[in-house]
Order: structure tokens, then C-alpha cells, then sequence
């Protein structure tokens, strides 16, 4: 096993171990028995370690969403990546809550192939037409509620004692960022009324995948450009104004 490896693997038992989830480079160094400069030439400082530290471990978690391969319907996918992403927090409290402290600086990497993964089932929920905001922008809210549900599951477990609480915040994101059909279908009701008027931003936002997917659109390079942009406004901006008109 290479030195760095063995700090890594150290490094990553105690923090897993510790009451707060912190450690020091002396007793990193100490337990994987080197010095000092061994570590800093390895990890740069004690945040470039416990950077490394949550890749190391988050990267076990990743694999399975890497190999999976997709369901044929994305809402699915969705479902089952809020869930598993919950499950690992719980699982490994310290290491989420490192994973997403304000102390690191700089995003782990394993943070940001998080997000780019839940991004990408949203342009395949968007290109079926069942996204009503643009996928960037859902993935934005949805991780920002994900990761707040499980951060207060490992946190304040004494205070969030319902394991339910995540699947409640789930199903209310989700009716957010998909279009009311979907919504529906997972609650056994209809909603005819408010799938009526999201059915621009929901388009524009599957159009926007598609056009991003067609390397022959017959379109400039401009038009493409200004279209782009016309159809993330629509799909961003749509939903406000019609869920700001009243039901008469």
C-alpha cells in the first residue's frame, strides 16, 4: 500500500470514529505512523486530506449510481437516488457531515459528480416532457432539499426521529419540479387543472434538452444560442407567473 493510501485509509477510520467527525494531522500522522511532510506533500493541508477523506469514501456510493443502469422511466431514477442519498447519510454520519461543511472551501469532487448525476436524470425527465423547470434549475432545488433533509437526519437525530420526514420532503420537491401529471400519477389523483398551465414550461424545458441533443438542428450557431436562452427562460419563469394567477 502506497503512503498516501494508508493516510487515506487511516485518515478516513478516524474520522469516521470521532465523537465530531474532525481529526487532527498529528494523530492522522500518528496512526498511519509518518510525518508531517509525508502528509502536506500528499494532501497540501489538513482540508486538501479531509477533501480527500470524503472522496475516498463517497466514491463507494458513487460507483453503484455509475454502473446502474437507468430505469425506463427517470422519475424512477429520481425516486431511488433522493432515497439512496438519505441512506448514506445515515449511514455515514460524519463523512456527510464533512462532505458538506462550510469549512471546506473548495467542493469535494465527489459532491459535484453528485450533482452532475441528478442533473443528468433530469434532462432525461425533461426530454419525456415531465420537468417543468429547466434541469439545472431542478437540480438545484432538489439537491438543495436533499441534502437539507439528510444533513438534519445526522445532525439533530433527537429532534428528526421520523425516518418518513425524508419521503414527505420528496414527494413535496418533486411536485414542485415535475409537471402535474406525474405528481398525480404518484399521489392516484389528477390535477388537469395545474398540468394545463405548466404545459409551456414543461415544454420549452424538453425542447431545450432536444435541441441540446441535435447536432443537425438546421439552426446557427446564434440561433441556436438565442434559442437556448428564450427556452430556458420559458421554463424558469413560466411556472412563477402561472402559479401567481388565481383559481377562478
Amino acid at each position: 500500500m502506497s503512503t498516501r493510501a494508508r493516510i487515506l485509509e487511516v485518515a478516513a477510520r478516524l474520522v469516521a470514529e470521532s465523537p465530531n467527525g474532525d481529526v487532527s494531522t498529528r494523530a492522522v500522522c500518528e496512526a498511519a505512523q509518518v510525518g508531517a511532510p509525508a502528509l502536506y506533500r500528499h494532501f497540501g493541508d489538513k482540508e486538501g486530506l479531509l477533501s480527500a477523506v470524503v472522496d475516498y469514501g463517497f466514491d463507494k456510493y458513487l460507483e453503484t449510481k455509475r454502473q446502474r443502469a437507468p430505469e425506463d422511466d427517470p422519475i424512477e431514477d429520481l425516486r431511488k437516488g433522493w432515497d439512496s442519498h438519505v441512506e448514506f447519510a445515515l449511514d455515514n454520519p460524519n463523512l456527510y457531515r464533512l462532505m458538506y461543511s462550510p469549512a471546506m472551501r473548495t467542493p469535494p469532487a465527489a459532491a459535484l459528480e453528485s450533482h452532475e448525476i441528478l442533473t443528468r436524470d433530469l434532462r432525461r425527465a425533461a426530454a419525456d416532457g415531465k420537468l417543468r423547470l429547466a434541469p439545472e434549475a431542478a437540480a438545484q432545488v432538489v439537491m438543495s432539499a436533499n441534502v437539507g433533509v439528510a444533513l438534519m437526519l445526522v445532525a439533530r437525530p433527537s429532534t428528526f426521529t421520523d425516518r418518513d420526514t425524508s419521503r414527505r420532503v420528496r414527494d413535496a420537491v418533486h411536485a414542485t419540479v415535475f409537471t402535474p401529471d406525474v405528481a398525480a400519477e404518484a399521489e392516484g389523483g389528477a390535477g388537469t387543472r395545474a398540468a394545463t398551465r405548466t404545459q409551456l414550461p414543461a415544454a420549452a424545458a424538453q425542447l431545450n434538452v432536444l435541441l441540446g441533443r441535435s447536432p443537425e438542428s438546421g439552426l446557427s450557431t446564434a440561433e441556436v444560442a438565442l434559442m437556448t436562452e428564450w427556452l430556458r427562460r420559458l421554463s424558469t419563469t413560466s411556472t412563477t407567473s402561472t402559479s401567481s394567477e388565481g383559481d377562478v
